[in-house]
């Protein structure tokens, strides 16, 4: 059984300074998922609002709009409050930081320096629970396409059987067979329907 290569997924990275973004993209290049930078809050709100984000990755302490306001505006937003952020602060970081964090919606933490392990086992973690719910979002528009997806086939069968048959007849009910597995085809997303 082939199995079809995953599609990599966009990570936001917001950090005002460079050599933070560059060590950033070097800890998680080994993903190999699309990483998407921002150099303060408002190209952040900017980046979420023209694409969909698996993960956020937002600095603390930032110039103009702070990573705490920057997570808050990323929750109100109905397009984007789904959307998990690491907050990432510093060792000096205040007690009331997590308590801050995670009453805006943060989903995590992660303290520099960073130990790049933790940091792509974290991501890790947040990019299988993004491919999940897409899965789950995609098979809830479709509930019923396996079910429809046999039923198709069996059709198909029972169609080449008949035209198979010797007997008079059969050629018209085959016919009818056909007509239902088109109808039933074109009710599955991504099935190609036979003329």
């Amino acid at each position: 059984m082939s199995t079809s290569p995953v599609e990599p997924c966009s990570i936001l990275i917001v950090d005002d300074m460079e050599e933070n973004l560059i060590a950033f993209e070097a800890v998680l290049g080994p993903l190999h998922q699309h990483l998407v930078r921002a150099r303060s809050g408002e190209q952040a709100l900017k980046a979420m609002l023209r694409q969909e984000f698996a993960v956020v990755l937002l600095d603390v302490r930032m110039p103009g709009m702070d990573g705490f306001e920057t997570a808050a505006n990323i929750k109100r937003l109905e397009q984007t409050k789904h959307v998990p952020i690491i907050l990432v602060t510093g060792t000096e970081a205040s007690a009331d930081y997590a308590y801050r964090g995670y009453s805006i919606g943060a989903a995590d933490f992660i303290t520099k320096p960073i130990d790049p392990w933790v940091l792509r086992t974290k991501i890790n973690v947040f990019l299988d629970l993004y491919r999940k719910n897409r899965q789950l979002a995609s098979r809830a528009q479709h509930p019923d396409a396996d079910r429809l997806a046999e039923i198709s086939r069996n059709l198909t069968r029972i169609e080449l059987l008949l035209r198979d048959s010797p007997e008079t007849g059969t050629a018209a009910l085959a016919d009818r067979v056909a007509e239902l597995e088109r109808a039933m085809g074109a009710l599955l997303p991504g099935r190609a329907v036979h003329p």
